[in-house]
């Protein structure tokens, strides 16, 4: 039997923000549909996941100021919350959640949403809570049971959190970002073989984003294959926005001290 050594807290949280996948985004707000609900908001342009940093900041503001016009209405504050955790504003995206959750207080989309934006502040049991409220028995929600799977993984509890992933995928079959989050999961137990095999299943899916694919390109570049983690980090993306992929896979790589040391490997290998 192999035996996985687990990361450590502060490279487990990396890993977390790496995939924001994982947890931002089990298929919640931050796919909030386009269409116009009566709010000031207009349709965004395209999904939040495929912006770039000058379009999320420019969608900062006009959200920001539809929200203060209207703080009730419930697809702006979703959109305005997943677009402000998209920037690393997680204290401001929970604030803003807070206020949708009690004008909504029995919304589930709602309460899933707000679990999201305790988690990504830090309030784990406090989302492990607000999720589990917004679950029902009768009438299960997939996207809740793959965010509660992903609060049990930052709380170390893997083995209860691939339950929870499981069950989602009886529900919806081959969701990729189920299968993005599963994937995480085996990676934060450095089980990297099979971190990859559902990530690589993910990545193949109908509506798989580019955060799933960054994913797979940090388990195949901490394996050692950084040719390969470059042009998965890098495909079917504008020049900018594959130069900041691979930026991004770079700092994370960084972060285990593992980025040199891949490279060199790999100019042994040519």
């Amino acid at each position: 039997m192999t035996h996985h050594n687990r990361p450590g807290r502060a490279m487990r949280q990396a890993i977390l923000a790496a995939g924001a996948a994982f947890l931002l985004m089990s298929g919640g707000c931050a796919s909030v549909s386009r269409e116009t609900t009566g709010s000031v908001a207009p349709a965004l342009s395209r999904p939040v996941s495929q912006m770039s940093v000058s379009e999320l900041n420019q969608t900062v503001r006009v959200y920001g100021a539809a929200y203060q016009k209207n703080p009730k209405d419930k697809r702006t504050g979703l959109t305005y919350a997943s677009i402000l955790q998209m920037t690393g504003r997680n204290d401001q995206s929970l604030a803003v959640m807070q206020q949708v959750a009690i004008a909504h207080p029995k919304d589930r989309d709602v309460l899933s949403a707000y679990g999201k934006a305790l988690a990504a502040a830090g309030d784990l049991n406090k989302a492990l809570e607000t999720v589990r409220r917004a679950q029902t028995p009768d009438s299960p929600d997939w996207r809740l049971f793959s965010a509660e799977g992903a609060i049990l993984d930052q709380l170390g509890q893997s083995d209860s959190a691939r339950v929870l992933y499981r069950k989602a995928l009886d529900i919806a079959p081959n969701e990729p970002s189920v299968l993005s989050n599963l994937g995480m999961s085996y990676l934060l137990a450095n089980d990297l073989p099979n971190a990859e095999t559902y990530l690589r299943q993910a990545v193949r899916q109908p509506g798989a984003d580019s955060r799933v694919r960054q994913n797979l390109a940090l388990v195949v570049g901490l394996q050692g294959r950084f040719e390969e983690a470059e042009k998965i980090a890098s495909a079917e993306l504008s020049p900018d926005e594959a130069e900041a992929n691979v930026a991004y896979l770079k700092q994370m790589l960084a972060q285990q001290n593992t980025w040199s040391m891949l490279k060199d490997a790999d100019k042994k290998k040519g």
